[in-house]
């Protein structure tokens, strides 16, 4: 089974130059964990999950101060390099991957555009489906 067969296609995505307050709120509108963070240009650049901003809160929290989310702007916090994959590549390599870098999303992009994502979700749904 290829990736394209189980990957979501309505995304939503982030701007690098976006505070983490409005991401906060986009990533919450979706009902996801993580979200692709692109360029001005629409290239994928990295990806902000629901750690990095927990993770970002925590550091900060040592400071005494409260966190500044509407002054603190996306590429500031977010992972890189985000982890991609090939729309035809086999789901078993996408769940390697997923492995082999502990993440729980692949970035789906076909001719560096970005087509779609594929979560450990995604994966676990289709073999309790019986599809894998």
């Amino acid at each position: 089974m290829q990736v394209a067969e189980l990957m979501m296609t309505d995304l939503t995505v982030v701007n690098e130059d976006a505070s983490v307050s409005e991401a906060v709120i986009r990533i919450a509108d979706a009902h996801v964990h993580g979200v692709p963070v692109v360029s001005d240009r629409g290239q994928v650049i990295g990806v902000l999950s629901s750690s990095d901003i927990v993770l970002a809160t925590a550091e900060h929290s040592g400071t005494g101060h409260p966190v500044a989310l509407d002054d603190t702007l996306v590429r500031e916090i977010m992972s890189t390099p985000p982890q991609t994959v090939r729309p035809e590549a086999d789901v078993r390599l996408a769940a390697r991957q997923m492995l082999e870098h502990d993440v729980h999303r692949l970035f789906v992009l076909s001719s560096n555009e970005l087509v779609g994502v594929i979560s450990s979700s995604d994966i676990v749904r289709a073999v309790a489906d019986g599809a894998i």
